[in-house]
C-alpha cells in the first residue's frame, strides 16, 4: 500500500522561504512521476509542480514559475518542493500525489493521482 507522508509546512512572512519534503513507500518510488497540488480555503485543488520518475523533467504552474522548485531523491524515496518569494496567495493545504502508473509521464491532472497525502499547511503572512 503506497503512503505519503508531507512536513515542511508552517508560517512565513511574505518574501521567505519554505521546503516541503514528502515521505514515500509501498512501491518503487522511483518508478512512478510525482506531483504537488495545493488546496486554499474555498477553492479547487490545483496543480504546482510535476517531476518524472528519474527526475530529469520537471513542469511548473506558471503561478509559481521562477520561485518553487521540485526535485526527488530516488535513493531516499523522498520528493521536494522548495518554495521561495513566498506570497499571501501561496497559502494553502499542500499535498504530495503519486502517478498510477509505472514509467509514466509528467502530468498535471490530479485524476492521474490515485495516491495522495494528507497534506501539510503553508500560511504567508503579509
Amino acid at each position: 500500500q503506497v503512503q505519503l507522508v508531507e512536513s515542511g509546512g508552517g508560517l512565513v512572512q511574505a518574501g521567505g522561504s519554505l521546503r516541503l519534503s514528502c515521505a514515500a513507500s509501498g512501491r518503487t518510488f522511483g518508478h512512478y512521476a510525482m506531483g504537488w497540488f495545493r488546496q486554499a480555503p474555498e477553492k479547487e485543488r490545483e496543480f504546482v509542480a510535476t517531476i518524472s520518475w528519474g527526475g530529469s523533467i520537471t513542469s511548473h504552474a506558471d503561478s509559481v514559475k521562477g520561485r518553487f522548485t521540485i526535485s526527488r531523491d530516488n535513493n531516499k524515496n523522498n520528493l521536494y518542493l522548495q518554495m521561495n518569494s513566498l506570497k499571501p496567495e501561496d497559502t494553502a493545504i499542500y499535498y504530495c500525489a503519486a502517478h498510477g502508473q509505472r514509467w509514466s509521464s509528467i502530468s498535471d491532472h490530479t485524476n492521474d493521482y490515485p495516491y495522495w497525502g494528507q497534506g501539510t499547511q503553508v500560511t504567508v503572512s503579509s
